[in-house]
């Protein structure tokens, strides 16, 4: 199975760490911004990040290939198959996808990508107005947390993975929460992100901008 896009990708990234919970491998192949094989621009007609290929099969966006991937291996369940349980899992990722990656992704791309890969200076008025609506996305997370840790049946499933993946951008543009007033949010993610799944992307993302 071949993954196209970049982990630097929110939506790549919790894609690739999904698969890793279910013990699946994909391939990851550089795709996006306007380049990668022909067969990305066959799996996602749109350009976007990340398309995906098992055999004949083609498709794109994230959701869709994690519903794919979970279907095909159920085990371990990371989409509960309680009604409830799914229903707020699903809801999670809209809020990861939607209204978390609204902010880091304005910030992370205004900051970081248009300066560094595109060579044009970023909106720094649009950064620092999704910057300022942080705060309040994470007092909701810090409120809605249950004690167990987990966001969804006190175990580990696609809503944790979802939340989890935007604080890697935010980390490279080297923001940091509010401890003091997020202490449960701020443990959450480092929890998350310090799985297995996750810290190797982490890792090799934090070894590209050092560099």
């Amino acid at each position: 199975m071949i993954l196209y896009g970049s982990s630097l990708s929110p939506f790549v990234r919790k894609t690739l760490a999904f698969a890793a919970e279910k013990g699946i491998e994909l391939e990851l192949q550089p795709a996006g911004m306007g380049s990668g094989p022909p067969e990305f621009m066959h799996a996602s007609p749109f350009g976007k990040m990340p398309g995906f290929k098992d055999g004949d099969f083609l498709i794109s966006d994230s959701t869709a290939i994690i519903t794919y991937l979970e279907a095909i291996k159920p085990e371990p369940n990371l989409i509960p198959l309680e009604a409830k349980a799914r229903a707020r899992t699903i809801w999670y990722e809209e809020f990861a996808d939607t209204i978390l990656i609204g902010c880091a992704g304005t910030m992370f791309f205004n900051r970081l990508v248009s300066p560094r890969f595109m060579n044009k200076p970023g909106d720094e008025a649009a950064a620092a107005k999704a910057e300022s609506e942080l705060p309040a996305i994470l007092d909701y997370l810090e409120r809605i947390l249950p004690e167990s840790g987990y966001l969804v049946e006190d175990r580990l499933t696609l809503a944790d993975l979802a939340v989890a993946s935007p604080f890697v951008n935010l980390s490279h543009l080297k923001w940091q929460a509010d401890e003091a007033r997020h202490p449960r949010a701020t443990a959450y993610v480092e929890k998350i992100l310090a799985r297995p799944s996750y810290a190797k992307w982490v890792e090799a993302e934090g070894r590209m901008f050092a560099a």
